[in-house]
């Protein structure tokens, strides 16, 4: 794969805050960092589609005492196992667990799973953080 030079035009101050974001950030350069920009959009457009094939986690946080949320939680799990890759589970404390689910398959039903179980009572906070499964990102 060939790189490709090309110029932009910026503001002085845009460009002064993102040379600070690039420092903080720890990247190389600029062209580190605009290639992981540009990457977070495509991976934003792949994500807003239905059959596109993306990656992910579905965190959640809940109180394992509520009646009957551990079955319903298995449940939608076991209803969506060709998705979920693996699942890891961690005692908060006493009342509360976290699971993070990692997920792989179309975009339409990770957002479906990640609604479903983040839309179940006794779950008191729950995110899906979206990613690639990177094979048009190089």
């Amino acid at each position: 794969m060939a790189l490709i030079r090309f110029g932009v035009s910026i503001d002085e101050d845009l460009l002064e805050r993102f040379d600070r974001e690039v420092v903080l950030r720890g990247y190389a350069n600029r062209s580190e960092a605009i290639r992981d920009l540009i990457r977070n959009q495509l991976v934003e457009s792949d994500w807003s589609g239905e059959d596109e094939e993306v990656a992910g986690t579905i965190t959640l946080v809940y109180k394992h005492h509520v009646r009957g949320l551990n079955d319903l939680l298995l449940d939608l799990q076991h209803r969506y196992h060709d998705l979920i890759l693996s699942v890891m589970h961690v005692h908060l404390s006493h009342d509360r667990c976290l699971e993070v689910l990692v997920i792989k398959g179309r975009a339409a039903e990770a957002r479906e799973v990640a609604a479903r179980l983040l839309g179940v009572k006794g779950v008191i906070h729950g995110k899906l953080t979206a990613t690639s499964a990177g094979d048009n990102l190089d």
